[in-house]
């Protein structure tokens, strides 16, 4: 069971735990439908300072590679230079630059977000969803949220007109975060 522990009693030093969290994202396709995709292979570190969260700090870092939306040839095209690049670019991070929290169960986290060695500044609104225990003794925190970006912003620009007017994939992408951390030490 969940307890809604004030952030301020859970300050300390945390890592992200990749089996027990997801980051994923969600593209419109062809004007009609979504595509959702995930990435599997990442790790971060969060100092949480539950009072003063500004001085808070997170670091995260994905393997682009691992990208996965079910479909092996289009994770195989996302990987290419017209989408990810992996060649060049193996990794996408971020790293914070700030945080508040506006309520109890809000924290907003702004920082840089690097995809293809394009860097710019967004901010994702989380939420707490609480603390607990788990069967190991571990203190472990909740957090959800996403954030929608623009991928022209990250230089990726590879899409194809449709007949019927639009073209094959949005701009917007909309990230999503479901993240377990695990209090260390």
């Amino acid at each position: 069971m969940t307890t809604v522990t004030p952030l301020p009693e859970l300050t300390g030093s945390y890592v992200i735990d990749p089996i027990h969290s997801r980051i994923g994202f969600v593209a419109r396709h062809a004007m009609v439908t979504k595509v959702r995709g995930s990435f599997n292979d990442f790790e971060g570190t969060v100092e949480l300072d539950g009072e003063n969260p500004g001085k808070s700090a997170v670091n995260l870092t994905i393997k682009a590679a691992s990208i996965d939306t079910r479909n092996a040839g289009r994770d195989g095209h996302l990987r290419s230079g017209e989408f990810l690049d992996l060649e060049n670019h193996p990794t996408i991070t971020f790293v914070s630059t700030g945080a508040e929290r506006p309520d109890d169960r809000t924290v907003q986290l702004t920082g840089d977000l690097t995809i293809r060695g394009v860097t710019r500044s967004i901010t994702i609104d989380f939420d707490f969803e609480g603390s607990a225990k788990d069967t190991y003794g571990n203190q472990r925190l909740g957090f959800e949220g996403s954030v929608d970006i623009n991928r022209k912003d990250y230089g990726i620009t590879w899409n194809a007109a449709l007949e019927t007017g639009g073209v094959l994939i949005s701009d917007k992408i909309v990230l999503e975060f479901e993240v377990s951390l695990v209090k260390q030490g």
